[in-house]
């Protein structure tokens, strides 16, 4: 695999985003995803700070793949729900500004479109998440800059049941292979079933535990992700996007990284 699709988290090698710029090109890599919470502030950051983080990237000759914005709740859930839109947007303005066009965010427990017991009533919270997501769109549309939902946590066949009934290009997934086997899913299979929908990849490694949701991280390689399959499956359906790493072990997080690195270039 081509080095110039991977790309890798600042956050996962040092809490000085300089440093972490710095390291990111000493991996030789060209990718970058940046956290709009940690380390960067969208709804604080200036033009003149958006200014300074681009002659950073620009000295190391970098590129950002994706800004990430993990909010504590989702989007069918009412709690503050005003005030995380807000920051959404923000995320999603400051990823156009840096240059990327995807913001990476879990979307919350996705309701069944009608309620339990075979009534016809629709879930509010269902209709909640369609209005919030479809003025997210909306906005994504706007800024150039499209919100892409974590596949791993929720199901894929949830997501895409979600994003049908959104208006077209509202919404993208983000496959995280780690996250997809902890929850019980098939991140071949997924790519199956997602396939043009998928607007990043997170390369993650995981264990499955003796019930979903159950399972732990582990060191890319070493788990139960069919990492040649997941990517074999990318390539026939065209994807031609970034290719994410993050580490699991904080302390040895470079030489993690780089082992990930060659393991793709393999590949």
């Amino acid at each position: 695999m081509e080095t110039s699709r991977i790309s890798v988290a600042a956050v996962g090698l040092s809490g000085d985003l300089r440093t972490a710029l710095r390291g990111v090109r000493e991996l030789g890599l060209r990718g970058v995803e940046l956290d709009a919470r940690s380390g960067l502030d969208a709804g604080q950051m200036s033009q003149t700070g958006i200014r300074q983080v681009r002659k950073w990237l620009d000295d190391e000759g970098l590129l950002v793949a994706a800004v990430a914005f993990p909010t504590r709740g989702g989007y069918a859930d009412p709690d503050r729900l005003e005030g995380r839109i807000a920051a959404t947007k923000s995320a999603m303005e400051l990823a156009r500004d840096l240059g990327a066009a995807v913001v990476l965010n879990h979307i919350g427990d996705i309701p069944p479109p009608a309620a339990a017991g075979g009534e016809e009533k629709p879930d509010p919270r269902w209709n909640l998440l369609v209005e919030v997501l479809s003025d997210l769109g909306d906005w994504g549309h706007r800024v150039g800059a499209r919100l892409s939902a974590e596949a791993g946590r929720s199901a894929p066949d949830d997501l895409l049941r979600l994003i049908e009934a959104l208006p077209e290009g509202s919404l993208a997934t983000h496959l995280v292979t780690g996250s997809l086997v902890v929850h019980g899913h098939d991140p071949v299979a997924a790519v199956a079933r997602l396939g043009p929908l998928i607007a990043h990849v997170h390369a993650t490694d995981a264990i499955a535990g003796a019930f979903k949701g159950r399972g732990r991280a582990v060191i890319l390689g070493s788990g139960h992700v069919d990492l040649p399959g997941v990517l074999a499956a990318l390539e026939e359906r065209g994807y031609r996007g970034w290719i994410g790493l993050e580490p699991v072990d904080g302390i040895g997080a470079r030489a993690e990284l780089a082992d990930a690195v060659a393991a793709l270039r393999a590949l």
